[in-house]
Parts: structure tokens; sequence; C-alpha cells
């Protein structure tokens, strides 16, 4: 007989690790004991050398499919006189990581039960097993046990229980299960409707939801508003009510059969929709798909997604309809959680309110997913992800938080050779949103007992997530460029790179470091410093922030530029509907240089490009005027527009006013404004792959990172990185969002090298 001492790390609490080593080990007739500690899992087996080398293959190579064995280390202890092998209480003392995998979508097993009339969780809507269920947003502490979630209030029942300690059944040490006898309860409140019918919660709210009615449904990590997504007067009471003018809502249905009737899904985007993350996929809508047209305005992506809780499945069985499921807020607010924070704060935007009496200890918003060149891409990091790890290249010195972005925040803990990502916190706009953003770090802090050391930061002075970082006390503070951060989020995204990477990062802003704003940034890039060898010309914002949302002060400012101070607005239908005083105020700004920055965005090229052609003088979302001139373009289109490029400067300049230029001309030519956005977009696409191949001339090849969040944008990832990828290796975001929800990695790596480069 031998002993091994075997301590693994990854997502291993609350997928039913141990039940499942438990079950290995006793058919292998080990002897030993199996437990959570808060690094993860240890076990103390005992058996001969080869059932042993054996059966820790078994645990590398044959885990529960939710659980994710990224480190397993094994030493060898003495033989102990042992009868069996048991699990033992959870080990709460020691260094902690973090190994609560996220929450998982209802498993089919779960949901046969529920829509079975003899089972006895029938219809209840909190049903999971060691393979599904609630996870992160019902933690409150590790280990992972029920003690530690917001499920310890309710005690298992006897049968339950009898579950609970069956080594054979899929609820062995499942610490959420209950039934209808002991588990949480749903209860319905009426904020409006004066008729609301008066039998059962969920037929209440499916019977109003029918009516047109909006109902808040309280699901894992936060409400969401429903409505009915196929009746445009619900849907048009939702977004007044809301306050959300024209961005689109995402849309749950029933099935992937009730979501292939809607949209065009490719094989890649059905296994999204079916994976347990339940992410919403952004899809190509039908021409013929019954929602109305006010869900998605003016965008041919419809975002879907499945039921992930069996309350969801219930809902969506009895209603029969897809169901828009939006946060439940107003915009730039954080999404509710509370019963009586929804009341309060839902009161004149739901007519009613579907309850139950579980806790949510962490909100954490719905994550979206799209598919970009035949590759899944994160636009938004949360439910279903957070709080996975990512294991780390080289370990940080010392812990770090790093505060993330001002607009789609999300913050990172890292701490040896693990970085975490905190759930999303949208735009830090409002007071609701710097208090959602303080409590998520300091629960985070708390359940991980990490303390950071080390504080990143944007560099941007009037961020609140930098006037934030500047609070922090005892802590070593390092402010991190915007885009550099993007770069090495990237490269951390495919497991990191000693030599220096070359990032393309193109979005709309960034603080530069030489008083203008960056976001069209060609940077060589280590992990503790950057040269910026490459950008483009930049373009007066007239109103500064304000030019974000009327983007005709940017298509007149680059019409300005690209016109030497006499832009052609007369022959422009942009500008009729615009009052000439504006303009003209406009014009002053420019010429006097007054609160009109400069910006060297590419998405501000997108924003002034699309509201000249497209005649949209206002977005009422970031980014909506940039995703209408990106699917206006036209499939087939080849030419593109000229543009040139200046070596001399340092750095490397593009000026694309030859493109405004033969832009214009086309627009008077009564070009399609189709094959005008295509032409667009293949110059940016010929730019990038111009100056990517003067600055790699005459260095050795290195690879070349895309990142930023006009990454987002399929037509222009794809141009650039199939042309790109016949000489070079090409990293594209993977796990990390492209935009701002994924710089706080990158900050986070930045600031321990620069310190480490520093000492």
């Amino acid at each position: 007989m031998a002993g091994r001492r075997i301590e693994i790390r990854g997502t291993v609490q609350g997928v039913g690790f141990r039940p499942w080593v438990y079950r290995v080990a006793h058919r292998a007739g080990l002897v030993g004991r199996v437990r959570n500690d808060p690094r993860g899992v240890t076990i103390e087996a005992f058996a001969s050398e080869r059932v042993l080398d054996r059966f820790i293959e078994q645990l590398q190579d044959d885990a529960p499919p939710s659980a994710r064995v990224v480190d397993l280390r094994s030493y060898p202890i003495p033989d102990e006189d042992l009868e069996g092998f048991t699990i033992e209480s959870s080990d709460a003392v020691g260094d902690k990581a973090l190994s609560i995998p996220p929450d998982l979508a209802t498993c089919p097993d779960c949901e046969a039960e529920i829509l079975d009339p003899n089972d006895r969780r029938y219809g209840y809507a909190f049903t999971n097993c060691t393979t599904c269920g609630p996870r992160f947003t019902i933690a409150t502490g590790i280990p992972y046990d029920r003690a530690a979630t917001t499920m310890a209030p309710f005690d298992m029942c006897a049968a339950c229980r009898r579950e609970y300690a069956d080594m054979e059944d899929r609820r062995f040490h499942a610490q959420p299960n209950a039934c209808p006898e002991c588990g949480p309860t749903l209860s319905f409140v009426v904020l409006r409707a004066e008729d609301a019918p008066k039998t059962d919660p969920l037929a209440n709210a499916s019977e109003l939801l029918k009516r047109g009615a909006v109902v808040a449904v309280k699901g894992l990590g936060g409400f969401h508003l429903a409505c009915d997504a196929t009746n445009a007067g619900a849907v048009r009471m939702l977004r007044e009510r809301k306050r959300r003018d024209e961005k689109p809502f995402a849309v749950m249905v029933r099935d992937l059969g009730a979501a292939q009737a809607l949209a065009e899904i490719s094989v890649e985007e059905a296994q999204l929709l079916t994976a347990p993350e339940r992410p919403i996929v952004l899809v190509r809508k039908r021409s013929d798909a019954a929602v109305a047209p006010e869900v998605c305005p003016e965008t041919p992506l419809l975002g879907l997604f499945l039921p992930y809780t069996p309350l969801h499945h219930l809902l969506l069985g009895a209603v029969g309809i897809p169901l828009v499921m939006t946060s439940a807020n107003v915009s730039d607010e954080p999404i509710c959680k509370d019963n009586e924070e929804a009341r309060r704060r839902l009161d004149g935007i739901a007519d009613a309110l579907l309850l139950h009496d579980r806790e949510i200890a962490m909100r954490c918003d719905d994550s979206v997913v799209r598919v970009i060149a035949g590759t899944p891409t994160l636009m938004r990091r949360s439910r279903g992800f957070v709080p996975r790890p990512f294991m780390l290249e080289k370990p940080v010195s010392r812990p770090v938080l790093a505060c993330g972005a001002h607009l789609k925040n999300t913050f990172c803990l890292a701490a040896g050779d693990t970085a975490y990502f905190g759930p999303h916190i949208g735009d830090l706009e409002t007071l609701g949103a710097l208090e959602f953003f303080e409590d998520a770090i300091e629960r985070m802090q708390t359940i991980l007992s990490i303390r950071p050391e080390v504080i990143a930061h944007d560099l941007h002075p009037g961020y609140l997530s930098t006037r934030y970082a500047l609070t922090r006390k005892g802590v070593d503070r390092v402010g991190v460029q915007h885009h550099h951060a993007h770069v090495v989020s990237a490269i951390a995204d495919h497991g990191g790179y000693d030599g220096p990477v070359l990032g393309v990062a193109f979005d709309g802003t960034g603080f530069g470091e030489d008083g203008t704003s960056w976001g069209s940034e060609f940077l060589l890039c280590f992990p503790g410093r950057f040269e910026r060898l490459a950008t483009f010309r930049p373009v007066r914002l007239p109103g500064g922030d304000l030019a974000m949302r009327e983007v005709w002060r940017i298509a007149y400012a680059l019409l300005y530029d690209a016109f030497d101070g006499d832009p052609p607005v007369d022959t422009l239908p942009l500008f009729r509907n615009i009052p000439k005083e504006s303009i003209e105020v406009v014009a002053q700004m420019i010429e006097r240089k007054l609160n009109a920055p400069l910006g060297r965005g590419v998405g501000r090229y997108f924003d002034a490009f699309g509201a000249l052609v497209l005649s949209r003088a206002i977005s009422t979302y970031e980014g909506q005027v940039a995703i209408a001139w990106d699917f206006a373009s036209e499939d087939g289109v080849d030419d593109s527009y000229p543009f040139e490029i200046d070596p001399r400067r340092t750095p490397m300049e593009v000026d694309l006013r030859p493109a405004v230029r033969a832009a214009v001309a086309d627009m008077g030519s009564e070009v399609p404004r189709g094959r005008i956005s295509a032409r667009f977009h293949n110059t940016i696409v010929g730019v990038t792959v111009r100056v990517v191949e003067a600055l790699l001339a005459n260095r050795e090849p290195v690879p070349v990172a895309l990142t930023g969040g006009v990454f987002q944008n399929a037509r222009l990832c794809q141009g650039i990185e199939k042309k790109l990828s016949n000489k070079y290796k090409v990293l594209r975001h993977r796990e990390v969002p492209p935009g701002d929800g994924g710089i706080a990695l990158g900050q986070a790596l930045i600031a321990d090298a620069f310190l480490g480069d520093k000492g």
C-alpha cells in the first residue's frame, strides 16, 4: 500500500466533484478521504501504486462536465490504516483560491423532473443537482458548502437529506438541494394591474404577460423585466418605462427549435445557446421572425437565449411565446437583486413582480456572446462565466485589484497564478453603479480573502473607477494606459507571451499620453511598457462627450478637416434638418479649438461616416450609428478608398482625408450607401494591413493582437485577420471581451510588471 496527497485547483467546488471522487475511489477499492479546502479540493488516498496512478489519471481526464481541473499535484504520504473512503467536512483554514463555479443552467435530468406530473419536484422552480443550479450568485464564502450560501436558512427535509447522503444519487452533496417541502418558494406582488388573476404566482405572471403587461422576474443574479416579444405595444411600453429608446432587447425562447424559428443559427451558435453558461447569443434575425420590430430596431442581429433556471423553463412553457428578458433597472442603473429593492425601484416600470425568498448574494447580469469569423467571442463576461478563474503564465508578485474602465466596467482581482473577473457592472455613470462596483469588489475580496497591495486604474482622472482607486489607502497605485491594457488582455487570453506583441487597438476613446483621445493605436507591447508606433490623424470632437451622442458634430469636423475649412454641408442630406445656428456654433468651436478636443478613435470615424452617409444625426446609445454603418455594407464589394500614410511622423500617422473626399464624391454621384459602407470597411482593413506590414518589415516576426471595441465588428475583424494571418500569428479575443469589459485583466498584469521592473 502507498499513500498520495492530491491537491486539485480549478473549478472543483459546487460541481459534484467530491461525490464523483468518492464514487471513483469506492469502485477502485481505494481508502482515504476527500474534502473541500480554501484553494480547491484535497484528496488523501491509499492503495497500490498502480491503482493510485490510474486514479490520478481519472482525476485529470474524466472529471464531471462542469468541473475544470487546471492544476493537479501529487505528493507521497505515509500509509494509514483506514476502512473506507469518506467525504470530510471542508477545511476553512489556509490561503484561498476561488473554486466556486459559475451558475449552471438547468440540466436535462432536472428539466425532465419539473415537467413530469409524477415526480415530487413537478413544477418546482428551484430544482437542481450537482451538475446544475445556482452557485456563484448564492455564495457568501468559501469553501463552498450550504452554510456558506443563501440556502443556509432552508433545512433539507428527510427526502432531500437521503438524496444528499446517497453516493449513487446525482444530488449526493448537492449544496442547494431542495424540494417543495423544504426549499424556497415563489410569491407574486401586483404593482399596477388592477384585475390581476388570483391563482398561483407562476400562473399570475404568465397570464399578465399574455395580456401585454410587464412583469419583473427574480432570477439567479438579479431581476429581469419581461414582456411579450411579439407584442409591439408591450415592447414600446417597456421602452418608455425603462427609458431605453432604441437599444436592442434580448429575447428568451423556450428551446433551440423556437430559436431557430426566429433566427439563422449556425452550428457554433447552437452550441453556445445550449451550453451550460446559457449566454445571450447575437444571431441574425430571420426576415419573417415573429417578434415585434421594436425589439431590435435597425439591426439584423437578435440577442437570443434559452431558459437557464427551472423558473424560466416553467414560465416560458406557460406563456408559449418568446419573452423580452432585459435587466430590471432604469438605464445606467445596476440590476435589481433584492425583493424590497425591486418593489421600490421597479414601481412605475413593472406591472407586477414574480418573487422568491432565496436571497441573491451577488448581482450578476447575463453574458453576451457573438460568433466572429467562426470563433465565439465574449462581448460581456458575467453570469455563466464569472468567477471562472484565469490561470496566469507568470504569477503576480503581489495581490492586485484592477479597477477596469468607465464604460462596460468589470474589475479583476489577481493573486499568485490566478486572476478573477468580477461580474459585469456596466457604465459607471451613476451613484448606484458606483455603489454596485464598490460592493462587488468588497464581496470578491472577502470571499477570496484577498487584500490588494496594488491598485491598477485607467489614466483618465475623471473616471469614477480611477477616483475609487485613488481613495484606497495603504496600496501602490499604478495608472495604466487604456490601449496598452487592451493589448495585454488579448495576450493573456492566449496564455501570455514572453516577447513583444504588436497590438492593434481600435476603439472609440481612451486617455492618451499626448493629451489627445486615443483609439487607433499600433502599439509594440511588453508586459510593463509599450512603444506607440502608429496612429490615425485626429478629428475634432466639438462639444466633447456631447459629440458621442450628436454624431453629426463629428461628421462636420471630419468634413471641415478634409475640405480645408470649407465643408460642403449644403449638398449633404445630413445637415438639412440641423439648425444653421447649431452648425455655426460647431464651426466656431473647431476654428477656435474651444471645447473641441482631438480624438483619434477608429470608432469616431465609424460614427462620422455612418452619420454622413446614412443621414443619422443622433446616436441614442453607444455604438448605434457605427453598428448601423456596419450592417449597411454590401457584400461582394472589393474596392476601397484612397488614404495616405506619413512615415516621417513619430508615431507614423494615417490620413483618411482622401477617403472622406472620395466618399462625399460617391454620395454626389448617387453611389448606393451600401457600396460606400463596404468601401469604407475595406479601407480600414487596407490601412491596418499596410501599417502592420510597414511596422514589421524590418523586425523579427511577432504576433499581432487585434483588440478594442471596434473588433466587435465581424466584417472588419474577419477582413483584417484573413489578410494578416498568411504572414503573422493573429491573436483575437476568446474569453476576455475585446471591448472595455476586458481591460481589467491587462491592467492587473501591466501594474505587476511595472512595479517588478521598477523594483
